[in-house]
């Protein structure tokens, strides 16, 4: 309707000089229909623009509300995996401090050794942010510490925390590799037998850095959580859901 009246002033200006009205009033009217045309086109412009802000709310809801949910099965993942590596830690104290003639040795080294072999590194689904963010739409985000919040969380916290856990398997891949050259195979038990290698220097030397890896891992997952809980109530409180 704003554009109807647009095109319907804009044709009376043309046809104000045409008349045969007095000078001033022709200046009178045509102040007065200019200023109509402004207006008109001042109202379009709103709603186009209000129109636009809505459209992109509505695509931030999505976003978020997605993000819970892809924040909420890392969580899982993470939890899990924070446990993992209060084991791993355990494990490589044990390993670096092993006595083979200590009471319990035999049941502790069964209970460890899958610490050595078993890697634990978060799989997360950031396919939603980075699609997002790939758009230009994180811009859109109006709560501007829940949008610094989620780019933090994606950009600075969690490859910050792969980055370390890739370190630590790299230290471990080397343990693997000296156990697969140095170990020995139990004819009797039907399994590896790693003793004898875990009581190498070297092995005693990559079972000490093993053992403090895992210290800083955790507090990066625990960094993690602590920043996604945070996005998940900023999000539950905005949309209560």
């Amino acid at each position: 309707m704003a554009e109807l009246e647009v095109v319907k002033h804009t044709k009376k200006v043309y046809h104000i000089f045409g008349n045969d009205s007095p000078v001033f009033e022709k200046v009178k009217e045509f102040v007065i229909e200019i200023l109509i045309i402004v207006f008109a086109v001042s109202i379009t412009i709103w709603f186009h623009d209000l129109a636009e802000h809505r459209h992109q709310q509505k695509e931030v809801k999505g976003f978020l509300v997605g993000l819970k949910n892809d924040l909420a099965n890392d969580l899982k993942e993470i939890r899990s995996d924070r446990q993992g590596y209060q084991y791993q830690q355990a494990a490589f104290k044990f390993f670096r401090e092993m006595n083979p003639d200590a009471p319990g040795t035999v049941d502790s080294l069964e209970k460890y050794t899958n610490a050595i072999f078993n890697k634990v590194e978060l799989v997360q689904n950031n396919g939603r942010f980075e699609g997002f963010k790939s758009s230009g739409k994180i811009g859109n985000i109006e709560d501007k510490k829940l949008q610094n919040d989620i780019l933090d969380l994606y950009q600075e916290l969690i490859p910050s925390l792969l980055s370390t856990t890739q370190l630590y398997n790299n230290q471990k891949d080397r343990l693997i590799i000296l156990i697969e050259e140095k170990a020995r195979f139990d004819q009797a038990l039907k399994r590896m037998d790693i003793t004898e290698v875990m009581e190498l220097d070297q092995a005693k030397i990559i079972s000490s850095s093993l053992m403090f890896f895992p210290a800083e891992i955790v507090n990066r997952y625990d960094l993690c959580i602590a920043r996604m809980n945070e996005i998940v109530k900023t999000i539950d409180e905005t949309y209560g859901e």
